[in-house]
């Protein structure tokens, strides 16, 4: 069993295609889905402490149990969570990377963005 994890937005019409981007591109029969409004502005930001540490337990369940060969963190359009544009949302992407990279040096960690038409980029 191959397992990634997916940092994601809990809106439902992500989900599917976060998940089929991600056994394609981590050859990953399973993916592991840490959900949270938003979480690319959370792990950005750090304003919400419990929010991020519950993140961050969820993540190190996934690789240390699952053994998680990759992990994703996720924005996307129109997200009640941060609404931020797609510009500002993929430099929350980008600052979440660094941020979930220090603690998981060793793990490969992309971003993606769904769009519009709910198609998945990785950036």
């Amino acid at each position: 069993m191959r397992f990634c994890t997916t940092i994601n937005c809990m809106d439902g019409r992500i989900q599917l295609p976060v998940i089929k981007y991600l056994q394609k591109r981590f050859n990953a029969e399973f993916v592991d889905s840490i959900t949270e409004p938003g979480p690319n502005l959370i792990l950005s930001k750090q304003t919400n402490s419990y929010l991020v540490e519950s993140i961050l337990a969820r993540l190190k369940i996934s690789v240390e149990k699952h053994m998680s060969v990759g992990a994703a963190v996720v924005g996307h359009y129109d997200c009640a969570g941060n609404p931020a544009k797609k510009d500002e949302q993929i430099k929350h992407i980008e600052e979440s990377i660094r941020f979930v990279r220090r603690q998981y040096e060793e793990l490969e960690i992309i971003g993606l963005w769904v769009d519009e038409n709910w198609k998945v980029q990785e950036i």
